[in-house]
């Protein structure tokens, strides 16, 4: 998402907890290749890491124009008679408690009604929102589906105020979260439950959310962007 931002002319602050390497690596890319970055630590579960994340990226960039909200945990593999509350509100500070922090934060700068000139925010959601991932990760989808109702509601809310708010709703992707929460396999096991018979590729979601935040989509808000190869 950020390397695509980047390419269609965004100036990109990249947020990350623990992976700074990574997160440079993508900076320096970028820069290499003419375009504007920074990478800044924060923790999406922690209000003070947020709103100090927000001003780095306008100290260091400029004015904020885009939200895109994909920091996100699983809060491990677990039926729900096994799951622990510690797991469900790791999962919820993340995912939703953050999100809204963050998009908080961008609506207060972006919007028309507090001297803004406007901008688009993306939420990243998940099919599993809709299929609830059952004997897996329930609390996970229910984040999910927090966040789907959150980005009807704000895009109802500021839509008069020059932001436009949308979701993205990835099905299976062939990322490291599957092996980082113990199953490598997992989309081997799912594939034939794909109607496209594959997962798909980050590039192929950074698409989708790229999209959104440009003026190609200047009248969608409230919409929740399946791109799950039709699962």
């Amino acid at each position: 998402m950020a390397r695509l931002a980047a390419a269609r002319g965004w100036s990109v602050a990249l947020n990350f907890s623990s992976g700074q390497a990574e997160a440079e690596t993508v900076v320096r890319e970028i820069c290499t290749d003419g375009g504007r970055a920074c990478a800044i630590r924060a923790d999406i579960s922690r209000e003070k890491d947020i709103v100090q994340m927000f001003q780095t990226a306008e100290r260091k960039l400029g004015p904020i124009k885009g939200l895109v909200n994909n920091a996100g945990v699983t809060g491990g593999f677990s039926r729900v008679e096994d799951v622990t509350a510690e797991a469900i509100q790791k999962t919820f500070a993340v995912n939703v408690t953050g999100a809204i922090l963050c998009a908080r934060e961008a609506v207060r700068r972006m919007s028309t009604k507090r001297g803004g000139t406007g901008g688009a925010i993306v939420n990243i959601s998940s099919r599993a929102a809709d299929t609830g991932s059952p004997g897996e990760w329930v609390h996970y989808a229910a984040s999910k589906g927090a966040i789907d109702s959150f980005t009807v509601g704000l895009a109802r809310e500021v839509a008069t105020e020059g932001i436009r708010v949308n979701a993205v709703a990835p099905g299976l992707v062939d990322t490291g979260l599957h092996a980082a929460n113990g199953e490598p396999e997992r989309l081997q096991r799912l594939m034939p439950s794909i109607p496209m018979q594959r997962a798909g590729q980050p590039n192929e979601i950074a698409e989708g959310v790229v999209w959104l935040l440009s003026p190609a989509a200047s009248y969608v808000t409230g919409a929740i962007l399946q791109i799950g190869g039709g699962r």
